[in-house]
């Protein structure tokens, strides 16, 4: 898989590409992630991206000029057409299935917004699908960047070594993940429930799974709705 990010801000993504799960994916060659920044792409002396919005109003707007040169610029680098996403808080709410989606696709383009948000020709012209990572407003979408990558890249075949782990994982069934526990077998007076200890693996996945809808009951009942668990 590539990944693409379009950014004003390259220098916030290195630190997190380069650690981790999402690192040790790059050096296996199951992913390649390259940022640029579409200030190179400004025409004037001063490299300017943003401007006033028209119509008055806080802030600065992106312009379209340096951000539509950065994705055609980007795209001619190699062969095929990227699918290309736009981080804003109009868009639609990141999930595991979404997240599972574009793991499969081998080409990304991730555009990062910045200021008061982008000019509106951006969102219509340049064919993004819009990804939120909730609602709530970030600086710019760096972070939210870092939260979609590692989101998709964890779920490539082969970067986490087991890829039955990540069937695991919160979300990834409709459900809240059940408990885990590890040694010691007591801690401060804090058991380990003894099925877990039964060696009985029938019994540990049936456990599992109880815990998994009493969990998502507690915490996430709207879950259990989507799911069709209850009614």
């Amino acid at each position: 898989m590539t990944i693409d990010v379009l950014t004003l801000f390259p220098e916030m993504l290195q630190p997190f590409l380069t650690a981790s799960i999402v690192g040790r994916a790059q050096q296996a060659g199951a992913a390649t992630i390259r940022c640029t920044n579409f200030r190179d792409f400004a025409e004037d002396r001063h490299h300017s991206v943003d401007d006033r919005p028209f119509g008055g109003g806080p802030g600065m707007v992106l312009m379209c000029e340096p951000v539509f040169k950065a994705v055609d610029y980007v795209e001619s680098q190699q062969e095929g057409r990227p699918t290309k996403i736009l981080l804003t808080p109009q868009g639609e709410r990141l999930t595991q299935p979404i997240a599972a989606e574009l793991s499969r696709e081998p080409w990304l383009v991730i555009v990062c917004g910045h200021y008061e948000g982008f000019d509106e020709r951006i969102r219509t012209g340049i064919g993004a699908r819009e990804i939120s990572i909730g609602d709530f407003v970030l600086s710019g979408g760096e972070s939210a960047a870092t939260v979609l990558i590692d989101a998709i890249v964890r779920l490539i075949p082969g970067v986490l070594g087991d890829d039955s782990s990540a069937e695991c994982d919160s979300f990834s069934n409709g459900l809240l993940e059940y408990p885990q526990y590890t040694r010691p077998r007591d801690f401060r007076g804090m058991e380990v429930p003894e099925v877990l200890l039964s060696g009985n693996h029938e019994a540990i996945a049936k456990w599992r799974e109880e815990q998994s809808i009493l969990r998502t009951a507690d915490r996430r009942p709207d879950l259990l709705n989507r799911t069709g668990l209850i009614e």
